[in-house]
C-alpha cells in the first residue's frame, strides 16, 4: 500500500514498483484507490497501459475498502501474486484522509506500508514521515525527484526521524527511473565520491549481453560502422540520461562547466539513420551533396555532420589503436589494486 501526499508521486512509483517486480518475475496488478482527485484513476490506467500491466479500478464506488477487496479477488482468479494499492492523498494530512487510510490498513492487512515523500520538500518531506509513521505506521519510504546528489539530507532525516528504512529512490519521470537505495552509495555521492557500483548495475540491467558479444566478434574482424556505433549509443541510452550517469561517475562532478545536452544524442540518432547502408559502412563516400541531403532528412545542418563525422573518425583510430595494441588493456587490468576490483563486484 502506497501512502502520502498529494503531489509526492504516488501514481508514478505505483507503476515503477510494478515495473521492478516484473523484472524479478511477479506477475503485478495496480489498484486504484484514489477516488477523490480529479483523473487519479485515468492517470494510473494510463501508467498501466505503457507498461503493459493490469489496472483495477470501480469508477461507481468510493468505498476504497469495498475496491481493494474487489482488487484482491480479481488478483485471485486473475493469477496476479502482488497488489499495489494507489490511495488518495491530499495537499495537506487531515484526519479524513488518515482515517481511511487506518480502515484500509485494519481491513486488507497490507504486508507492507510505504511512504511516498517528494525529497524536493525538504524539512516537509521529514514532518510529512513522522507524522505518517505515528498515525498510520509505515514499514519503508520511497524518496521521490531525488535526481540532485544536494537532496541527500532529506534521505538522512527521514531515516532518522521514522527509524524507518528508505527502500527506493526515484531519480527521473521515467517509468525506469527508480533504483533500490543504498545508503553508503548516496553518501559517496554527497561527498563527490560518485556511484560507479550503479553505474555497472545499470549496465548490467541494460545492456543486451548477447547482442554485445555479437558485436564484439564483428569488431574483431572488421572497423567500428555507423551501424555498430548506433547500436551502441541506443544500449546507453538505455541507462537513463547521460547527465545523470556522470554525476555516478568519480571526480566527474569536481569539473566545471561540465554540460550534457541529451538532444546532442538524439540528433546524432537522426543523423545516422538519414543514411544509407554504404554510407553508414564508409564515412568517405559522404561529399558535399550527400551531407546536404543527410541534413535535410534529419533537421540538422551540414555543419552538424561535418562535427559529428570527425569525432566518429576519431573514435575509429582509437578502435584500430587498441586492435593493434592487444596486450595493453591486460596490462592496464594488471596495475589495477586486486582490492579495488573486489570492491567493485567484478567476478
Amino acid at each position: 500500500m502506497l501512502v502520502g501526499l498529494q503531489g509526492s508521486g504516488k501514481t508514478t512509483t505505483a507503476g515503477k514498483l510494478a515495473n521492478i517486480l516484473r523484472k524479478q518475475g511477479k506477475k503485478p496488478l495496480l489498484v486504484a484507490c484514489d477516488v477523490y482527485r480529479p483523473a487519479a484513476i485515468k492517470q494510473l490506467q494510463v501508467v498501466g497501459k505503457q507498461l503493459n500491466i493490469p489496472v483495477y479500478s470501480n469508477e461507481t464506488s468510493k468505498d476504497v475498502v469495498r475496491i481493494a477487496r474487489q482488487a484482491k479477488e480479481t488478483a485471485i482468479s486473475k493469477l496476479n501474486d502482488v497488489i499495489i494499492l494507489d490511495t488518495a492523498g491530499r495537499l495537506h494530512i487531515d484526519e479524513a484522509l488518515m482515517e481511511e487510510l487506518k480502515s484500509l490498513k485494519q481491513n486488507i492487512k497490507p504486508h507492507e506500508i510505504l511512504l511516498v515523500v517528494d525529497s524536493m520538500t525538504g524539512q516537509d518531506a521529514v514532518n510529512v514521515a513522522e507524522k505518517f509513521q505515528n498515525e498510520v505506521g509505515i514499514d519503508g519510504v520511497v524518496l521521490t525527484k531525488l535526481d540532485g546528489d544536494t537532496r541527500g539530507g532529506a534521505a538522512l532525516s527521514v531515516k532518522k526521524v521514522t527509524g524507518k528504512p528508505i527502500k527506493f529512490a526515484a531519480t527521473g519521470e521515467k517509468l525506469s527511473d527508480i533504483e533500490v537505495f543504498h545508503p553508503e552509495r548516496m553518501a559517496s555521492r554527497i561527498l563527490g565520491m560518485g556511484d560507479i557500483l550503479s553505474v555497472i548495475e545499470k549496465a548490467e540491467e541494460s545492456f543486451d549481453l548477447e547482442q554485445a558479444e555479437k558485436l564484439e566478434k564483428q569488431l574483431k574482424k572488421k572497423e567500428l560502422d555507423l551501424d555498430d556505433y548506433l547500436l551502441q549509443l541506443r544500449q546507453v541510452k538505455k541507462m537513463g540520461s547521460f547527465s545523470s550517469l556522470l554525476k555516478l561517475i568519480p571526480g566527474m562532478n569536481q569539473i566545471k562547466d561540465l554540460k550534457v545536452d541529451d538532444k546532442e544524442f538524439t540528433k546524432i540518432e537522426a543523423i545516422i539513420c538519414s543514411m544509407t547502408k554504404a554510407e553508414k559502412r564508409d564515412t568517405r563516400l559522404l561529399n558535399a551533396s550527400r551531407r546536404q541531403r543527410i541534413a535535410k532528412g534529419s533537421g540538422t545542418s551540414v555543419q552538424d555532420i561535418n562535427k559529428f563525422i570527425k569525432s566518429f573518425e576519431m573514435t575509429q583510430k582509437m578502435m584500430k589503436q587498441m586492435k593493434s595494441n592487444k596486450g595493453s588493456m591486460k596490462k592496464l587490468l594488471n596495475g589495477i589494486d586486486e582490492n579495488t576490483l573486489k570492491n567493485l563486484n567484478f567476478k
